[in-house]
């Protein structure tokens, strides 16, 4: 599924455009300039993005053409685009693409409009250190965030179940698909969604086991065994009915959220993101939390950290680059762009902006700034930039095996060991 909205001028600024020409606010330069937008993300991203477009509008006297797609789709799409010389002149990034992004040029370096269109005074060092390859900043994180473990707590209270906390392990989440199938609830609604083809879920695993999924250098920071087990691990629970079968996982087309295990009722649970609490809370009404990924024993932390939830960059054909850095600097700054925004792309990175909208915050960004603030134990350092080719191992090797496995084309032997071949042909491709 796909949404595009565009000209926002025309379909909700024009009176915001009409009090700049009045009150002749906003540089001469900038009346009458558009800027072209495109991000990933569902309609609460959406709607909140364009109210920041529109009071941008109304500062500056630019216009901002934005567009959206759900994030399967988003990627073919600014591929497509920046391939062919036409990105958009404010780009959505994130950390596991920046690397290549910028090693192609796709994305244009932004320390020159540092101090000056664009102010950082007051953002967090490791965030903004998050946004850099080789040296150079091409990257400002729209928020810090970690992975997160979505869960519906009203089908846990139906079925008479406890629900998971930060302590939870591996084993604590089969007791708990046990108890649902006995409860056998909502159709038969399963415990947890098929994790095997989640990249941050796989990353996290071999994080607590003292792995990584990529080392500093590039290359695969772990073996054809670790693999094995971890399509075992999944294959198991799926054989004894613990997640979701493969049929059902096949509906999420990992695009918009509309098509996830748990908006669509087939599990409690589903791994996530704590700034998406806000994004998916808006599309039920079942009560919805976070917790952190299950620990692989009692115990045991690490896997988690916290992350820039994603970038906006600057196209590296934009022909308004100025403006662009000048966009980027008001929408990570404006105070009433901080209340509009929230904490739905993440927690923000300007202190200032921080304690302005703490006061305002509701029940589930509450719930998010909380999780990011206090992850202890669980937390690790931050991993080095995935490779240029890491969107590619994510997309078209670990996502395609883990649905082989599901549907028994390949054994979890099998597709461990060609995992890690493959992957590690891929990675020497790209360099």
């Amino acid at each position: 599924m796909s949404i595009r909205l565009g000209r926002r001028q025309f379909l909700m600024g024009s009176s915001a455009l009409a009090a700049v020409a009045a009150f002749g606010t906003g540089p001469a330069w900038a009346q009458g300039t558009t800027l072209r937008q495109f991000f990933w993300g569902g309609q609460a991203r959406a709607d909140r993005t364009y109210a920041v477009n529109d009071l941008f509008a109304a500062s500056n006297g630019a216009a901002v053409d934005s567009s959206f797609l759900g994030w399967g789709d988003y990627w073919p799409k600014l591929a497509t685009e920046t391939a062919g010389g036409n990105a958009p002149d404010i780009v959505q990034m994130d950390y596991r693409f920046i690397v290549e992004y910028a090693k192609r040029g796709a994305i244009a370096p932004l320390d020159e409009f540092v101090g000056g269109a664009l102010k950082l005074d007051g953002f967090d060092a490791d965030q903004l250190e998050g946004g850099r390859v080789d040296g150079k900043l091409y990257g400002i994180s729209l928020g810090a965030n970690s992975v997160a473990q979505l869960v519906n707590l009203s089908a846990f209270e139906e079925a008479g179940i406890e629900p998971p906390n930060r302590d939870t392990t591996l084993d604590d989440i089969r007791a708990m698909g046990e108890a649902f199938k006995s409860a056998n609830i909502r159709g038969g609604i399963k415990v947890i969604a098929d994790g095997s083809g989640s990249e941050p879920m796989l990353d996290n695993w071999l994080r607590q086991k003292k792995l990584a999924l990529y080392t500093a250098d590039g290359k695969l920071g772990f073996d054809a065994d670790a693999a094995i087990e971890w399509f075992a691990m999944w294959n198991q629970l799926r054989a004894d009915g613990i997640c979701v079968d493969a049929e059902t996982q096949a509906l999420d087309t990992n695009g918009p959220l509309e098509t996830t295990m748990v908006v669509l009722g087939k599990a409690a649970m589903m791994p996530s993101n704590s700034n998406q609490l806000v994004g998916f809370q808006a599309l039920m009404q079942d009560t919805l939390t976070i917790t952190n990924y299950p620990r692989i024993a009692a115990g045991v932390g690490g896997g988690h950290y916290r992350k820039p939830s994603m970038f906006f960059s600057i196209g590296g054909s934009s022909k308004n680059k100025d403006l662009s850095a000048e966009y980027l600097s008001f929408f990570i700054n404006d105070l009433k762009a901080g209340e509009v925004l929230g904490v739905e792309r993440g927690i923000p990175c300007i202190d200032k902006v921080r304690d302005a909208i703490a006061p305002s915050l509701n029940e589930q960004d509450q719930i998010a700034l909380n999780f990011v603030a206090n992850l202890g134990d669980l937390l690790g350092p931050l991993p080095p930039p995935p490779p240029a080719a890491a969107g590619e191992i994510d997309i078209s090797l670990l996502r395609v095996l883990s649905q082989e496995v599901a549907f028994g084309a390949r054994s979890p032997e099998d597709a461990g060991q060609y995992f890690v071949s493959e992957a590690a042909a891929i990675l020497q491709r790209a360099s």
